[in-house]
């Protein structure tokens, strides 16, 4: 839950800049911003598969925070482990409120980040007390999840999934997989009826895709959960909607529908790609593709390799300056944005020499963010349960899967907010379905 529900940015650099080829406007936007001059171009296809030999580039030519034009504005990309940490560790100097941006009037309607970092009255974007109320009603609701219970839920909607196209021999584990199981899961942790789940399911899908359903999709999730809550006023249970509703914090039901659906569109669309990015790395890495035989050892550490090398985040638009300051050697004003760089940072040679690249046992990633706007605890332990789960089920179901392209063939969606991959296409023998029931 370290960003605000994403949706896709355009592919083409000089789409995605709009504004930026008026040479007057550009100017204006520039002004005061003498670093910018020579600014990287930051857009979606830039990314691209591999990412690595960029961060190398802006490292040596920008340093550990880089000047860059992001769809045409300038912003602060921090890319740097210390630097990451230091803008995170500090709430007072680096907000999360996005109505601070001093370039928020030079916007134009078509910025295609503006999903982004529009202000929303949500968790997302709350600071001080009033982020430490709502943060905290979800936090202790979720940290009552039975964790025994919530892994028993997981392998039966991941038995389920599997079971839909056990027969058939082959599949994609990205849209019949891994975005089919951590929304039903989450939903079901909220108290939802099992009958509004498919639609709702369906819904998520359709506002992470962006399309032309995503507001009409947004609109019923609204719908169904303030109607959700109007049923746990009535009759609470062991959920983290009731629990929400009777913590101290006395949220109001707008506020917790807001919320909620933060944490659901994040949380889902977060875990499913870690899912399907630790299905990818251990169907193409032969150090992990033993697990593939029937065991799980290397589950876990699969999913670690994931957090530091592709996170499911891999950038964050989400700090403005509270006060002009200094960071990396740079000047910093007063509502200036800076976007973290997530997968940058992990990479950061200073604190991560290639020597010493295998990520093992290490956690110290900035994949969950950190500080007082990272994933609020214990969200990155419920998410590595479902992930987990979801992986070893899958294993245990289909120990001879294998990847039926050229592992170079798989391609990532060209976001900068998103690290999801389009298609992962197996095979395997077919099985007979389980038939579970849920």
């Amino acid at each position: 839950m370290t960003n605000s529900p994403p949706l896709p940015d355009s592919t083409d650099p000089s789409a995605a800049s709009p504004g930026s080829q008026n040479p007057e406007r550009r100017r204006e936007l520039l002004e005061g911003y003498a670093d910018h001059a020579n600014a990287v171009p930051l857009y979606g296809a830039l990314i691209g598969d591999d990412p690595t030999a960029l961060f190398q580039e802006m490292r040596r030519e920008h340093g550990p925070v880089v000047p860059v034009l992001l769809d045409g504005i300038p912003v602060w990309y921090v890319i740097g482990y210390r630097e990451l940490h230091h803008v995170a560790s500090q709430p007072q100097l680096f907000g999360r409120d996005s109505r601070r941006w001093n370039l928020k009037d030079h916007l134009p309607p078509d910025w295609p980040s503006l999903p982004q970092v529009t202000w929303q009255p949500s968790v997302m974007y709350s600071e001080g007390a009033e982020h430490q109320r709502r943060i905290g009603a979800v936090s202790d609701a979720m940290d009552a999840v039975d964790r025994t219970e919530l892994a028993m839920i997981c392998e039966q909607i991941a038995d389920l999934a599997i079971d839909e196209f056990a027969g058939d021999g082959e599949t994609d584990l990205i849209s019949r997989y891994a975005y089919r199981i951590p929304a039903q899961v989450i939903t079901r942790l909220f108290g939802l009826a099992e009958t509004d789940l498919p639609e709702l399911v369906e819904d998520v899908n359709y506002v992470l895709s962006g399309g032309e359903e995503a507001p009409s999709a947004i609109a019923r999730i609204l719908d169904k959960l303030g109607r959700l809550i109007a049923d746990k006023r009535t009759l609470p249970g062991h959920d983290i909607t009731s629990r929400v509703l009777a913590h101290p914090s006395r949220l109001t039901d707008e506020e917790i529908v807001m919320d909620l659906i933060v944490v659901m569109i994040a949380s889902h669309d977060s875990t499913a790609n870690w899912i399907g990015s630790a299905l990818r790395l251990m169907l193409v890495d032969d150090h992990f593709s033993m697990s593939l035989q029937g065991g799980r050892s290397s589950v876990g550490e699969a999913l670690n390799e994931v957090l530091w090398k592709d996170p499911p985040t891999p950038n964050l638009p989400s700090r403005w300056a509270v006060q002009d300051c200094e960071l990396g050697g740079r000047r910093i004003r007063r509502g200036d944005m800076l976007v973290l760089g997530v997968t940058a940072a992990n990479a950061d040679p200073q604190v991560r020499p290639a020597a010493h690249a295998d990520s093992g046992a290490n956690r110290a990633h900035m994949s969950f963010g950190h500080g007082e706007y990272g994933c609020p605890f214990p969200a990155p332990e419920l998410a590595e349960i479902i992930a987990k789960t979801t992986v070893e089920v899958l294993l245990d179901r289909l120990p001879d899967v294998y990847l039926t392209v050229k592992p170079d063939a798989l391609r990532w969606h060209p976001s900068l907010w998103v690290r999801s991959l389009e298609a992962l296409p197996v095979r395997f023998s077919p099985i007979v379905p389980t038939g579970h029931l849920t």
